[in-house]
Protein backbone atom coordinates (compact mmCIF):
# COMPACT_ATOMS: atom_id res chain seq x y z
CA UNK A 1 0.00 0.00 0.00
CA UNK A 2 2.83 2.67 1.07
CA UNK A 3 4.79 1.38 -2.48
CA UNK A 4 1.50 2.92 -4.52
CA UNK A 5 1.32 5.92 -2.38
CA UNK A 6 4.57 6.92 -2.77
CA UNK A 7 4.40 5.99 -6.90
CA UNK A 8 1.04 8.01 -6.88
CA UNK A 9 2.68 11.25 -5.32
CA UNK A 10 5.87 11.58 -7.30
CA UNK A 11 6.22 13.17 -10.21
CA UNK A 12 7.58 11.39 -13.14
CA UNK A 13 8.15 11.76 -16.96
CA UNK A 14 4.21 13.45 -17.61
CA UNK A 15 4.94 16.02 -14.94
CA UNK A 16 8.37 16.48 -16.19
CA UNK A 17 6.91 17.51 -19.90
CA UNK A 18 4.32 19.61 -18.00
CA UNK A 19 7.09 21.70 -16.85
CA UNK A 20 8.47 22.32 -20.05
CA UNK A 21 5.53 25.07 -20.88
CA UNK A 22 6.55 27.37 -17.27
CA UNK A 23 7.34 30.43 -18.13
CA UNK A 24 5.30 33.45 -19.16
CA UNK A 25 3.43 33.11 -23.04
CA UNK A 26 1.38 35.80 -25.14
CA UNK A 27 -1.63 34.60 -26.06
CA UNK A 28 -3.55 35.42 -29.29
CA UNK A 29 -7.17 34.08 -28.31
CA UNK A 30 -10.12 33.73 -31.14
CA UNK A 31 -13.61 33.12 -30.40
CA UNK A 32 -16.39 31.75 -32.59
CA UNK A 33 -20.21 32.08 -30.49
CA UNK A 34 -21.82 30.87 -33.70
CA UNK A 35 -20.10 29.38 -36.57
CA UNK A 36 -22.62 32.30 -39.30
CA UNK A 37 -20.92 35.01 -37.07
CA UNK A 38 -17.29 36.32 -37.62
CA UNK A 39 -14.84 35.19 -34.87
CA UNK A 40 -13.67 37.46 -32.06
CA UNK A 41 -9.83 38.30 -31.18
CA UNK A 42 -8.06 39.74 -28.38
CA UNK A 43 -4.63 38.90 -26.70
CA UNK A 44 -3.55 38.02 -23.44
CA UNK A 45 -1.27 36.43 -20.98
CA UNK A 46 -0.28 33.28 -19.45
CA UNK A 47 2.31 32.53 -16.28
CA UNK A 48 2.78 28.28 -16.12
CA UNK A 49 4.27 27.05 -12.80
CA UNK A 50 4.43 23.50 -11.41
CA UNK A 51 3.49 23.21 -7.89
CA UNK A 52 2.47 20.40 -5.18
CA UNK A 53 5.90 19.12 -5.62
CA UNK A 54 5.91 19.58 -8.98
CA UNK A 55 2.75 17.16 -9.59
CA UNK A 56 0.60 20.11 -10.87
CA UNK A 57 0.81 22.85 -13.49
CA UNK A 58 -0.86 25.88 -12.41
CA UNK A 59 -1.99 28.81 -14.93
CA UNK A 60 -2.67 32.07 -14.64
CA UNK A 61 -4.66 33.90 -17.47
CA UNK A 62 -4.78 37.38 -18.02
CA UNK A 63 -6.42 39.60 -21.21
CA UNK A 64 -9.72 40.77 -22.03
CA UNK A 65 -12.79 39.12 -23.78
CA UNK A 66 -15.74 40.77 -25.16
CA UNK A 67 -14.39 43.96 -23.71
CA UNK A 68 -14.25 43.51 -20.56
CA UNK A 69 -11.36 42.08 -18.21
CA UNK A 70 -10.31 38.88 -18.27
CA UNK A 71 -8.77 36.05 -15.67
CA UNK A 72 -8.53 32.47 -15.65
CA UNK A 73 -6.64 29.87 -14.04
CA UNK A 74 -5.80 26.17 -15.00
CA UNK A 75 -4.68 23.63 -13.24
CA UNK A 76 -3.38 20.34 -14.97
CA UNK A 77 -2.05 17.37 -13.51
CA UNK A 78 -0.99 13.54 -14.58
CA UNK A 79 -2.76 11.37 -12.47
CA UNK A 80 -0.50 8.45 -11.81
CA UNK A 81 -2.78 6.15 -11.14
CA UNK A 82 -5.22 6.58 -13.64
CA UNK A 83 -2.60 7.07 -16.28
CA UNK A 84 -4.77 10.12 -17.46
CA UNK A 85 -4.02 14.18 -17.39
CA UNK A 86 -6.37 15.95 -15.34
CA UNK A 87 -7.29 20.01 -15.44
CA UNK A 88 -9.66 21.94 -14.15
CA UNK A 89 -10.58 25.62 -14.94
CA UNK A 90 -12.19 28.93 -13.55
CA UNK A 91 -12.58 31.90 -14.94
CA UNK A 92 -14.36 34.84 -13.87
CA UNK A 93 -16.96 34.78 -17.44
CA UNK A 94 -18.75 31.89 -15.47
CA UNK A 95 -19.39 30.10 -11.99
CA UNK A 96 -18.42 26.86 -12.65
CA UNK A 97 -15.57 24.52 -12.83
CA UNK A 98 -14.90 22.94 -16.41
CA UNK A 99 -13.44 19.51 -15.51
CA UNK A 100 -11.63 17.38 -18.00
CA UNK A 101 -9.58 14.35 -18.59
CA UNK A 102 -7.70 12.48 -21.40
CA UNK A 103 -3.93 10.96 -23.13
CA UNK A 104 -1.06 12.24 -24.58
CA UNK A 105 -0.89 11.35 -28.02
CA UNK A 106 2.42 10.62 -29.33
CA UNK A 107 1.65 11.01 -33.28
CA UNK A 108 0.23 14.11 -33.20
CA UNK A 109 2.28 15.62 -30.24
CA UNK A 110 -0.89 16.68 -28.20
CA UNK A 111 -2.45 16.58 -25.11
CA UNK A 112 -6.53 15.34 -25.79
CA UNK A 113 -8.74 16.21 -23.15
CA UNK A 114 -12.81 15.74 -23.12
CA UNK A 115 -14.89 16.74 -20.17
CA UNK A 116 -17.71 19.15 -19.11
CA UNK A 117 -18.45 22.55 -18.91
CA UNK A 118 -21.77 24.55 -17.72
CA UNK A 119 -24.21 25.68 -19.75
CA UNK A 120 -25.16 29.22 -18.33
CA UNK A 121 -28.22 29.02 -20.83
CA UNK A 122 -29.80 25.78 -19.04
CA UNK A 123 -27.37 25.54 -16.16
CA UNK A 124 -26.76 21.63 -17.32
CA UNK A 125 -23.71 20.48 -17.99
CA UNK A 126 -22.03 19.79 -21.71
CA UNK A 127 -19.63 18.21 -23.41
CA UNK A 128 -15.95 20.32 -24.37
CA UNK A 129 -13.28 18.79 -26.26
CA UNK A 130 -9.77 20.91 -25.90
CA UNK A 131 -6.67 20.03 -27.75
CA UNK A 132 -3.32 21.31 -26.95
CA UNK A 133 -0.89 20.68 -29.22
CA UNK A 134 2.98 21.19 -28.75
CA UNK A 135 4.98 21.78 -32.11
CA UNK A 136 8.28 23.11 -30.41
CA UNK A 137 9.33 24.00 -27.07
CA UNK A 138 8.34 27.64 -27.79
CA UNK A 139 4.76 27.50 -29.24
CA UNK A 140 1.57 25.94 -28.44
CA UNK A 141 -2.03 25.75 -29.24
CA UNK A 142 -5.28 25.13 -27.72
CA UNK A 143 -8.46 24.39 -29.59
CA UNK A 144 -11.58 23.90 -27.93
CA UNK A 145 -14.71 22.25 -29.22
CA UNK A 146 -18.67 22.42 -27.58
CA UNK A 147 -22.15 22.41 -29.01
CA UNK A 148 -22.85 25.41 -31.38
CA UNK A 149 -26.06 27.10 -31.83
CA UNK A 150 -27.55 23.67 -33.51
CA UNK A 151 -26.26 22.00 -30.92
CA UNK A 152 -23.32 19.98 -33.37
CA UNK A 153 -19.89 20.43 -32.52
CA UNK A 154 -18.12 23.21 -33.30
CA UNK A 155 -14.46 24.86 -32.54
CA UNK A 156 -14.80 27.32 -29.87
CA UNK A 157 -12.13 28.84 -29.51
CA UNK A 158 -8.30 28.69 -30.27
CA UNK A 159 -5.52 29.95 -28.46
CA UNK A 160 -1.94 30.74 -29.79
CA UNK A 161 0.53 30.81 -27.39
CA UNK A 162 4.09 32.19 -27.94
CA UNK A 163 7.02 31.89 -25.29
CA UNK A 164 7.90 35.55 -23.66
CA UNK A 165 9.97 34.01 -21.47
Amino acid sequence: MMKAWQSFMTPGDMQKMLAKSNGVWDEEVTTWMDPSKPAVKSMATCTNKMVMNGLYQESVHKGTMMGMPFEGHGTVGYDNAKKVFVSSWIDNMGSGIMNTEGAWDNASNSLVMKGKTTDPMSGKDVDVKEILKFPDDNHQTLEMYGAGPDGKEMKMMEIKFTRKK
